[in-house]
């Protein structure tokens, strides 16, 4: 079983900056084996794309409502990927959830339901 754990989560104003991780495990993971992506649930919201990463980190894609805000990277040697968010937005508050995809392919995944295994989550706060 792989086990993905999220933390980095908080309180922030607007303008401000956060940096999220996503740690995973298990008797099967190898990071280089998972395509990963962050996803994120707003208030009566549902939950939407945020940015992914291919299994090798040379692939990355992210939301229109991100782009040049976030950046998506890891560490396959230390089985995280990382959500570096800057300039962060009152409209950013949500849960914040990683996800692991097992895949043989050099691609990066934009849909939930393409996801193997998810984290519990890490909430994020943006104050005006």
């Amino acid at each position: 079983q792989v086990q993905l754990v999220e933390s980095g989560g908080g309180l922030v104003q607007a303008g401000g900056s956060l940096r999220l991780s996503c740690a995973g495990s298990g008797r099967t993971f190898s990071s280089y084996a998972y395509a990963v992506g962050w996803f994120r649930q707003g208030p009566e919201k549902e939950r939407e794309f945020v940015a992914a990463i291919s299994r090798s980190g040379g692939r990355t894609n992210y939301a229109d409502s991100v782009k040049d805000r976030f950046t998506i990277s890891r560490d396959n040697a230390k089985n995280t990927v990382y959500l570096q968010m800057n300039n962060l937005k009152p409209e950013d508050t949500a849960l914040y959830y990683c996800a692991a995809k097992f895949t043989i392919y050099t691609a990066n995944y934009d849909r939930a339901t393409e996801y193997d295994y998810w984290g519990q989550g890490t909430q994020v706060t943006v104050s005006s």
